[in-house]
């Protein structure tokens, strides 16, 4: 964290250089944004196929295809969840949560995409509704669906609790469900777990120490976030052991709760949709 009592004093221009205007890393004005009507006319007439019931501080995969439509929904009391997605086809491509972060902001919602790593780098999953997209951001700095947390693990657990085995991380929880469905062993399956969309959890960063915080989620039974699958998706879901994070995670004293997956197969896909293909750049790196 930023010391608040720096070791060096202030050079005599030092209020000139901090009031230089930020400027936008990635402009995103050249991306297609998706047709959020076209995507949620696509919704008219679907079917339910699968219903996947994530059971508190555990963790759950599955698949959706290209074309379909997914959801995430509390069903029984405040609870968050940590969002791991694969090409169904290829888990070397998987959630790239730094660049969805860097070209969408710390939060999504409706509108916003999730990207896949390098040297894929195309769109996987685009949100298409989100019902806590009325939360915006509070006083704290605060809003929900993050992609700027890691996930809870037994790692940091350990580290910052001298030495506890704690088995019910969301990173635990995502390697043994994914182990589960690929006929993995643990130490396979882990290489494959990364970084998360925090679905439903509500965080931020200090003002004063820049400190990531979380609080309790607005999330409520009934409230969903739903995408779109822009090509064939495994995903992996846990439901977090902090349950709503309004105190701590990795915990066993946490109320903690279900979340739902369900998956519809449209009667079409949008229309004009087509599958994007991997990104276009000859990684040739100037030889």
């Amino acid at each position: 964290m930023k010391p608040s009592h720096p070791d060096h004093a202030a050079p005599p221009d030092a209020n000139a250089r901090k009031a230089l205007a930020p400027v936008i890393c990635y402009p995103v004005e050249t991306l297609p944004r998706p047709d959020l009507a076209t995507y949620r006319a696509a919704r008219a007439g679907w079917t339910r196929t699968t219903t996947v019931l994530v059971p508190p501080r555990h963790a759950r995969c599955f698949t959706v295809p290209a074309g379909h439509f997914f959801r995430i929904t509390s069903v029984d009391g405040p609870q968050v969840g940590d969002l791991n997605l694969w090409n169904a086809n290829n888990l070397a491509e998987r959630f790239y949560s730094g660049k969805t972060r860097a070209l969408h902001g710390t939060h999504l919602s409706s509108g916003d995409r999730m990207w896949t790593s390098h040297p894929h780098l195309r769109p996987m999953a685009t949100i298409t509704d989100d019902t806590l997209d009325w939360y915006g951001f509070d006083a704290f700095g605060g809003a929900v669906h993050d992609v700027i947390g890691t996930r809870c693990d037994p790692y940091t657990h350990n580290l910052l609790s001298h030495g506890g085995q704690y088995h019910h991380c969301c990173h635990s929880n995502l390697t043994r469900a994914l182990a589960h469905e690929r006929g993995l062993s643990l130490p396979e399956a882990e290489t494959h777990v990364h970084d998360v969309l925090n679905v439903f959890m509500c965080t931020g960063f200090t003002r004063d120490t820049g400190q990531y915080f979380m609080k309790a989620s607005p999330v409520r039974p009934g409230d969903y976030l739903e995408f779109f699958a822009e090509i064939d998706l495994l995903g992996a879901l846990s439901a977090c052991p902090g349950g709503d994070c309004s105190s701590e995670h990795s915990s066993d004293a946490a109320a903690c709760y279900p979340l739902q997956i369900e998956v519809f197969a449209p009667v079409a896909p949008p229309q004009g949709w087509m599958s994007p293909a991997p990104n276009g750049y000859d990684r040739s790196h100037g030889l």
